[in-house]
């Protein structure tokens, strides 16, 4: 491992360092700039980048436990989930830390969940945004699944932003099978995948 690379860490629960908000890029700028990038330099998220991202996507922002995405009645049903060449880790927002649920590179099984994407199983990382719609159907009966899937776009978009912010690239994909999808991450019982976002160095 190079410097602060993630590349090189084996423990099961990793520590992310704390991310301070604030970037010369402003909001309007990071919009006028996003563009879907599927091509990415070889090297690893930096530890502070994949960081961001996973902060972005569903970090705490409060200390009441609010995070950076919208969520109706603040019942949060979506997870995050980070594939790169050490595993599958999922993002725990309260700890601000990765957990290991896999130890074994996973991008090639996304790239052939999402239909033989190839770009997929290039990109240094896949985020994989998913949603469990039950964790909101007792409160909001019939209409848990479009807040669910509102949910995981907000969620992606910040990803998306924060990619901008950063220097780096990426590109939501949602063409995949599901259920392919769901093996491949090792996605938590009642988690449907909702959007996979590759992201890394652009090239």
């Amino acid at each position: 491992m190079k410097g602060d690379r993630t590349g090189g860490r084996d423990e099961a629960v990793i520590p992310l360092p704390p991310v301070q908000p604030g970037s010369p890029l402003t909001v309007l700028g990071a919009i006028g700039a996003r563009r879907s990038v599927r091509a990415w330099a070889a090297r690893s998220l930096e530890e502070a980048e994949l960081a961001a991202l996973c902060w972005a996507a569903q970090g705490l922002t409060s200390p009441a436990g609010l995070r950076a995405a919208p969520s109706a009645g603040g019942l949060y049903p979506v997870s995050l989930t980070v594939a790169d060449a050490r595993g599958v880790w999922r993002y725990l927002p309260a700890r601000h830390a990765l957990e290991r649920t896999f130890a074994k590179d996973r991008r090639e099984w996304l790239s052939a969940a999402a239909l033989g994407q190839e770009f997929v199983a290039r990109a240094p990382a896949v985020l994989v945004v998913s949603a469990a719609p039950a964790v909101l159907a007792p409160q909001y009966g019939l209409r848990a699944e479009r807040y669910a899937v509102l949910e995981a776009g907000h969620v992606a978009e910040n990803v998306l932003l924060a990619a901008v912010a950063l220097g780096l690239a990426a590109v939501p994909v949602a063409a995949f099978s599901d259920a392919a999808v769901v093996e491949a991450a090792r996605l938590a019982m009642g988690q449907i995948p909702m959007v996979l976002v590759p992201v890394g160095a652009p090239a």
